[in-house]
């Protein structure tokens, strides 16, 4: 064992309550890995099938990116740009995660008779591409945020189940032998002094001399 332990029954008490409050606590510790891990795969799935739209989205925007610039008389990729990510916050197993709530963007004021026709559209496909990739970036956090937590769950998981419980468990069998040997020695003395005394009391107890008298002459 890593440290010397008293053997002795408060040792053993402190032992058991100690065995007692790892065997309770490890069940939860396994439901919150369990919750973890199931979460954790729905966001990972959620988090690829995002990047597989925003992937998408961005082939679709292609045929307008030779259009951009001095052609469009208006700054499409600014006004496309979040002006605010709006995130509320979620508990899972514990942990408190962000989620995605909006994605505001700046007023797109400019004048629809002097600039061409496919600006508002391009400029609809850029900010879709900003929404995706703000869903992505969460879910991205939310994973990073439960994987640390899943890590140290594990950790404790395998403490108790390696090292703690295993530990308290030969502490308890070590300190009942030496308790039981002393009980055994204990008793042989007992016996051992009882026997004595009865052979005693057999023998009638030690032989005591009297005194004589002295015959004057």
């Amino acid at each position: 064992m890593a440290k010397k332990i008293k053997l002795t029954r408060p040792e053993l008490k402190r032992q058991r309550d100690a065995l007692a409050r790892f065997e309770r606590y490890l069940p939860m510790l396994k439901l919150k890995q369990q919750q973890l891990q199931i979460t954790l795969r729905d966001i990972e799935l959620r988090h690829r099938q995002a990047q597989a739209d925003v992937a998408d989205a961005k082939r679709r925007f292609q045929p307008y990116e030779p259009l951009l610039g001095d052609r469009a008389g208006v700054d499409v990729r600014g006004l496309a740009k979040p002006s605010n990510v709006e995130t509320s916050r979620m508990n899972i197993a514990g942990v408190s995660i962000p989620v995605l709530k909006n994605v505001e963007f700046p007023p797109a004021q400019y004048s629809l008779f002097s600039t061409p026709a496919w600006v508002d559209q391009a400029i609809e496909r850029l900010r879709a591409i900003s929404r995706l990739s703000a869903e992505a970036d969460v879910l991205a956090q939310q994973h990073t945020l439960l994987t640390d937590e899943l890590t140290k769950i594990i950790q404790r998981v395998n403490l108790f189940e390696k090292i703690k419980i295993p530990e308290s468990r030969e502490a308890i069998r070590i300190i009942r032998i030496r308790l039981g040997d002393e009980m055994t020695a204990a008793v042989g003395r007992a016996k051992m002094a009882k026997g004595r005394l009865q052979a005693d009391n057999e023998q009638g107890g030690p032989a005591i001399e009297e005194p004589t008298e002295e015959v004057a002459t």
